[in-house]
């Protein structure tokens, strides 16, 4: 069986925080997803995946309770773990920079991974303890924000008790992301004592990669990832996208084209053998130290490429522009 884990990077946006929007706009915005009078937020994205019988993995970021108090996030991880879903850990540093008692001594960063090891240690431990306390079990796994992870950042992970990281995303490697992850690894391997489980994704073009994200990639593109996956017996296909990702990029009006892609993906998963909807709690570290195997993403294909290319083009006229009612 190929585990999907479908992540959903859940969090207020630090963007909106700075222009002085409060607490509960954000809330309403950036993990809701509430506009127009319909929410299709971290609820309507779990609605969908009870329908398929499938496992939401939301990666919640608790560093804004340095700025707003830890009280936000007792709901919101009530509403995931009471639904069966995952609540894990998610960072984005650009939050101390409100922070009222900061755990650093003022230091600041854009990423975890522009941090000093003794640093990613306190941040990681503070978020983790922020989430549990709020009720969710034990953290197991992490993705940094902006994918801006390193290789102290997995050492400060593992000093903190956690066992899996999902910041390896390769079209980031070498950017924002610096740890040291083979821009070819698919499958979980040990780096400095954490499982480390990258973003899965095609090949779309010769040398070029391209994540399988919801908003970054077609339906035919995932289908063939995923189908890809399972006929090569691949551990997991990892898909990300995030708590407002069904919304146009202002958050005024809800993206159809997006919408359509996650309902797409559950039911194919959801009809497909050999997938079954995973959160990393189900699935043993001990996959790390597996022998490595040959594996392979999906080839280019000319049609998928620049039928999506379309696509993306309509849905930016569409959603984006507001040319034509949604």
């Amino acid at each position: 069986m190929t585990a999907l884990l479908i992540t959903v990077d859940t969090e207020l946006s630090a963007l909106l925080q700075q222009r002085g929007l409060s607490l509960d706009e954000n809330l309403r915005r950036s993990i809701h997803a509430e506009t127009g009078g319909r929410a299709c937020g971290i609820g309507w994205q779990m609605d969908v995946l009870d329908r398929h019988k499938l496992t939401g993995v939301f990666f919640l970021d608790p560093l804004p309770a340095l700025v707003h108090g830890a009280a936000f996030l007792t709901p919101i991880v009530g509403e995931i773990v009471g639904r069966g879903h995952e609540v894990q850990l998610h960072i984005h540093t650009e939050w101390l920079a409100w922070a009222r008692d900061s755990p650093v001594e003022g230091r600041q960063g854009r990423n975890i991974g522009d941090f000093s090891l003794g640093d990613q240690v306190t941040l990681l431990g503070l978020a983790k303890d922020y989430l549990e306390q709020a009720g969710a079990p034990p953290i197991t796994a992490f993705r940094a924000g902006n994918f801006g992870a390193n290789d102290d950042t997995l050492r400060a992970l593992a000093a903190v008790g956690i066992d899996w990281d999902s910041s390896v995303n390769p079209a980031y490697l070498g950017g924002d992301c610096r740890i040291s992850a083979d821009h070819g690894q698919i499958g979980a391997k040990r780096i400095h004592g954490v499982a480390e489980l990258p973003v899965s994704g095609i090949i779309d073009r010769p040398g070029g990669f391209r994540p399988a994200q919801i908003c970054a990639m077609s339906a035919d593109e995932m289908r063939a990832g995923l189908r890809h996956a399972v006929r090569n017996g691949h551990d997991a296909f990892v898909v990300v996208t995030h708590s407002f990702e069904m919304l146009s990029r202002d958050r005024a009006r809800p993206n159809g084209a997006v919408i359509r892609r996650f309902e797409q993906l559950c039911r194919e998963a959801a009809g497909l053998p050999g997938v079954r909807g995973m959160g990393f709690r189900d699935l043993s570290p001990a996959l790390a130290d597996a022998p490595e195997r040959p594996l392979d993403r999906v080839p280019p294909s000319r049609w998928r490429t620049g039928m999506r290319m379309a696509a993306q083009a309509l849905a930016t006229w569409r959603y984006e522009h507001r040319l034509i009612p949604a």
